[in-house]
C-alpha cells in the first residue's frame, strides 16, 4: 500500500513539474542531448505548451536551420519515460519530437531551407552565390552526443547560381544515412544541363570526405564551364572533378 502511494505521490509531482516548469528547461535538455546541434532559443511558456525557435547546426557549428514553431506535451509519452512534443512550425506540417535515453528522436519532419544552407554545410561553395529552394526531409533521425542516425535527404529545386546567366542549373538531392557516428552521403542529379554525383561520407566530428562528378550538357558547356573551373578540376574527357573535405 505504501508503495502504491509512493508511486501516485511521484507521478503527481512528475505531472506538477511538467504543468509548471519554465518553457527555458527544454533548450538545455535539448543541448544536451544533442551535443550543442538542436537548440531551442527564445523560448516562451511552459513545458506543457509555448513557442521558440528550433536552430539545427551543422557538425561544424553553422546554422542550417531556425524555424519558428509552437509546441505542446504528449502526455500519453511520460508512463514511458519520455518526453514527446508535438511540434507545429510556422509553415508546414506537425511532427513529433521525442527525448529519450538514446537522444532526440524526430519522424516525418519536413523543413524549407534558404540556400545559404549549402555553405553552411561546405565553407568552398560560398564563391558560387548560390541561389534555389532547398527542402530538408528528416525521414527518422536520432540526434545524439555520439552523432546521429537515420535517414534524411536535402532536395535542392531550381539550383542557379548569380555568376551565370544559365537558370536553372539543374534539381539534386543529397541524400544522407548516418549510423555509428558516420554519415554515407549520396548526391544525385535529377534534371538540368548541369549534371552532378557523387558519393562520400562525414565523421561525428564533421569532418567530410567527398568526391563528385560533373558534366554539362553540350549546348551549355560554353557557358558553365567557367564557372566549374572555380571549384572544380577539368578532366580530359570533359568533365569535372569536385573534391570537398
Amino acid at each position: 500500500m505504501s508503495s502504491r502511494l509512493a508511486a501516485l505521490g511521484f507521478a503527481a509531482y512528475l505531472i506538477a513539474l511538467v504543468l509548471t516548469a519554465p518553457a527555458g528547461l527544454l533548450d538545455s535538455r535539448f543541448a544536451g542531448l544533442s551535443d550543442g546541434r538542436l537548440r531551442l532559443s527564445e523560448a516562451r511558456g511552459l513545458l506543457w505548451s509555448g513557442s521558440g525557435r528550433l536552430d539545427l547546426r551543422a557538425a561544424n557549428g553553422r546554422g542550417l536551420l531556425s524555424e519558428e514553431l509552437r509546441w505542446r506535451l504528449l502526455p500519453a509519452h511520460l508512463l514511458q519515460g519520455r518526453l514527446a512534443f508535438e511540434l507545429q512550425p510556422e509553415q508546414g506540417q506537425s511532427f513529433v519530437l521525442t527525448a529519450g535515453w538514446r537522444g532526440l528522436e524526430l519522424a516525418s519532419a519536413e523543413f524549407a531551407l534558404p540556400a545559404t544552407a549549402l555553405v553552411a554545410l561546405q565553407p568552398k561553395l560560398a564563391p558560387l552565390q548560390l541561389s534555389g529552394e532547398l527542402t530538408l526531409n528528416l525521414k527518422q533521425l536520432t540526434i545524439g552526443r555520439s552523432g546521429w542516425s537515420g535517414n534524411a535527404s536535402l532536395h535542392w529545386y531550381h539550383a542557379g547560381s548569380a555568376l551565370t546567366q544559365v537558370s536553372p542549373l539543374g534539381d539534386y538531392e543529397l541524400q544522407m544515412t548516418g549510423e555509428g557516428g558516420s554519415t554515407q552521403v549520396t548526391l544525385l542529379s535529377r534534371q538540368g544541363p548541369l549534371r552532378l554525383e557523387g558519393k562520400g561520407a562525414m565523421d561525428a566530428g564533421g569532418k567530410l570526405a567527398f568526391l563528385a562528378s560533373a558534366r554539362i550538357d553540350p549546348e551549355f558547356r560554353a557557358a558553365l564551364e567557367p564557372l566549374m573551373r572555380l571549384i572544380a578540376v577539368e578532366r580530359g574527357d570533359g568533365s569535372f572533378e569536385l573534391q570537398l573535405g
